[in-house]
């Protein structure tokens, strides 16, 4: 058990202060009671500053925000490792709007997505223009993931190694073999490409021969009215979005043996990169998961029904006792 805030807490001395007060007015009248004969008062006069005092007791337990907190070692896959290599040249950062979200924008959310969907395959983070280079290797940790694609991943950075009119170049990818990216114990290897697809031309035959029995898939973020704004908010006149894009991403797909999506399709994504992954035997892994139950709900709830049983008839609560 928790607090998460228990300067909370404090509030639930205000129920004393009722509390007390019943207390010391109940002890006088007992006195004077006592002196003049009086017959003993009905018990059940007491119960409404009681509730009171207990309802706002809750109220104060509810601010302090207990939960139930438990720890575990989330599993981890030993026998398959994916990389999400994100393409990060100047196209990327085309949008509909100069206040819009870009490709790239949208392709590091669908990389958080898709990664939680197979949050117990070790995954790493890689980035394209006409060369690969990792940010992440694969790891168990998916918080560590999204720290590292949120914050990391950037438009050109770093730049690619020649100027052309056209940075990205798939043919990159075969790097991705020669690179020791995946541990040796990883059996299943998966690549899932973020792209918008407009890359320079590519030997498909040479490539899939370099990533012969890795599995692979695509997600292509594009639309045709799409620009390159300046920082003032104007198109580079240099840009014209590619609409063989499409063709082109499917195209290296299909030579990889994988399958090319529509970022609107991230549901039809993830379920396919869930059947590359399978199922295999885990390790528990070096992340922490925390899980945690928040009962302030449940508090306050209590303290509702206390105040409203306040209201119950008296002749009704009486029946009852």
């Amino acid at each position: 058990m928790t607090f998460l805030t228990p300067l909370g807490a404090l509030v639930a001395l205000a129920a004393l202060l009722p509390l007390a007060a019943t207390l010391a007015a109940r002890g006088r009248t007992e006195v004077v009671r006592r002196r003049l004969g009086l017959p003993a008062p009905d018990r059940s006069s007491a119960l409404r500053p009681l509730l009171a005092a207990a309802a706002v007791a809750l109220l104060g337990l509810a601010a302090a925000q207990p939960a139930l907190t438990s720890a575990a070692r989330a599993p981890a896959r030993t026998d398959v490792q994916a990389v999400f290599v994100l393409d990060i040249s100047r196209s990327m950062a085309a949008a509909r709007a100069p206040d819009a979200p870009t490709r790239l924008d949208r392709a590091v959310a669908a990389a958080v997505t898709l990664r939680s969907a197979i949050a117990d395959v070790p995954a790493g983070v890689l980035t394209l223009t006409d060369r690969v280079l990792p940010d992440l290797l694969p790891v168990p940790d998916v918080g560590g993931f999204d720290g590292v694609v949120r914050r990391a991943v950037q438009i050109e950075s770093p730049p690619p190694r020649e100027t052309a009119p056209r940075a990205t170049s798939y043919s990159a990818l075969a790097q991705i073999a020669s690179g020791n990216v995946f541990s040796p114990s990883a059996t299943k290897r998966i690549v899932v490409l973020l792209s918008d697809g407009e890359s320079q031309p590519v030997q498909t035959n040479d490539l899939a021969r370099a990533l012969a029995g890795y599995r692979f898939m695509a997600v292509r973020f594009w639309n045709a009215d799409e620009s390159v704004y300046d920082p003032d908010g104007q198109p580079e006149a240099a840009y014209r979005p590619d609409p063989a894009s499409a063709a082109t991403l499917g195209d290296l797909a299909g030579a990889l043996g994988g399958r090319s999506f529509d970022e609107t399709d991230l549901h039809g994504a993830a379920a396919y990169l869930r059947s590359l992954a399978g199922t295999g035997p885990t390790v528990p892994g070096a992340a922490t998961e925390r899980r945690r139950l928040p009962l302030a709900p449940y508090a306050a709830l209590l303290a509702l029904l206390v105040v409203l049983a306040q209201f119950v008839p008296r002749g009704l609560r009486l029946s009852r006792q």
